[in-house]
């Protein structure tokens, strides 16, 4: 590539994490990107899933997995799991690159774009060692939080590379964003087919996974019957904008049910020009309140981060919502900032930084539904299956 042709490359770069991809400028970039990303684009490979064979879930009750891990600071701790949880992991497609790099302020990423061109665009499912890496860091470190009181289910899915979130809206991202959710309806499909029953569903995701869950939400929940059986919904880790449902609200208690919660973790003072363009269109909810409240929360009132499986630190974030941006402003001990090797961006470490914080509160709201449904049994027992031509899918 010329000098020219570099520089140019650079400032669409610079432009598809930057630029709002509602305008004009916005969209031509964001084209611009995911046709220079899919020219030499390798085509997909591997199977389709088929969600009776326990292989295609990352986590079932059917097999043994990385969601059934208990730390060792819970031992003893009694389970009661009376609810589901669906959990849709975020991005692991990354082909080795750094994801402090990929995190990092955008100033020159041509050589990142150039390592991604030929990359497909969507995993293979019989990838052992994506599947591995989605397991031992997604899976063990944000599905677990569910486990206490939630049997969890967590498909594997094509899920799209890396590369296509920096052209967040291009046609071939949209393309590869449609077969990974392709997968995702099928794998809800068969749980509501063969395993739900009946009982309360939680759905919790991130990054990825999130924005797969809001389209999830759409088509099953928002105004629909299974509504009825939704405690809550974690959409963790991407923009919830104001009017993102129409009929299900935020959750602004910590027991509130039928609702949504979300957030972005970004420390103290830090908003990249990327949530600058949103002009404020976002919705936050702060984890060690559960409310969407603005005033700053001490770092006493969380329960915990998980360092790892077997390491919890109590009492190590401070945090409150940055009222213009509905952003999470977060605040380590000087311990924690060590370990995060001072990220700005905290996005890796929405889960782990709230992850006593979010366990405690999957089983308030699960007592929570538990109780309404045993007092108001009739809106509650319907099957979904029952009700499968009206969800206007």
């Amino acid at each position: 590539m010329n000098n020219r042709g570099a520089t140019i490359t650079t400032l669409m770069l610079a432009g598809a994490a930057n630029e709002s991809a509602d305008g004009p400028k916005g969209r031509f970039i964001q084209n611009y990107v995911g046709r220079m990303l899919d020219q030499e684009a390798a085509p997909n490979t591997g199977p389709e899933p088929d969600y009776s064979n326990p292989f295609y879930w990352a986590a079932s009750p059917d097999k043994q997995n990385a969601a059934d891990s208990i730390p060792s600071f819970l031992k003893g701790e009694i389970k009661n799991q009376t609810a589901d949880v669906f959990y849709l992991h975020p991005t692991t497609f990354l082909s080795g690159l750094n994801p402090l790099t990929i995190l990092s302020d955008i100033s020159d990423k041509r050589e990142l774009i150039e390592s991604m061109k030929n990359i497909p665009w969507n995993a293979d499912l019989n990838d052992t060692a994506l599947n591995h890496l989605t397991d031992m860091r997604a899976v063990l470190n944000q599905a677990t939080a569910f486990n206490a009181a939630c049997r969890v289910f967590a498909p594997r899915y094509r899920q799209v590379h890396i590369k296509g979130f920096f052209a967040r809206t291009s046609d071939a991202t949209q393309r590869a964003l449609d077969l990974a959710y392709s997968d995702i309806k099928e794998a809800f499909e068969y749980y509501l087919t063969h395993h739900n029953q009946g009982r309360p569903i939680l759905i919790a995701a991130h990054s990825q996974g999130t924005l797969h869950a809001i389209r999830l939400l759409h088509d099953y929940f928002d105004g629909k019957p299974l509504q009825q059986q939704l405690v809550c919904a974690y959409l963790v880790g991407h923009q919830l904008p104001v009017d993102t449902f129409k009929y299900l609200p935020l959750g602004e208690a910590p027991d509130a049910l039928g609702c949504f919660v979300g957030w972005r973790s970004y420390l103290e003072g830090e908003l990249p020009q990327s949530v600058k363009v949103e002009k404020g269109d976002s919705l936050c909810v702060n984890p060690l309140t559960w409310t969407a409240s603005t005033e700053a929360v001490a770092k006493e009132q969380n329960a915990g981060m998980l360092l790892s499986l077997n390491k919890l630190l109590p009492q190590e974030v401070s945090a409150r919502i940055e009222p213009t941006s509905k952003v999470l402003w977060v605040s380590l001990s000087d311990f924690s900032s060590k370990v995060t090797k001072q990220m700005r961006n905290l996005h890796s470490f929405d889960y782990n930084l709230f992850w006593m914080d979010i366990r405690e509160n999957v089983r308030l709201r699960v007592d929570a539904y538990n109780k309404k449904s045993s007092i108001f049994m009739p809106q509650f027992t319907d099957s979904p299956l029952n009700k499968k031509n009206e969800n206007d899918t």
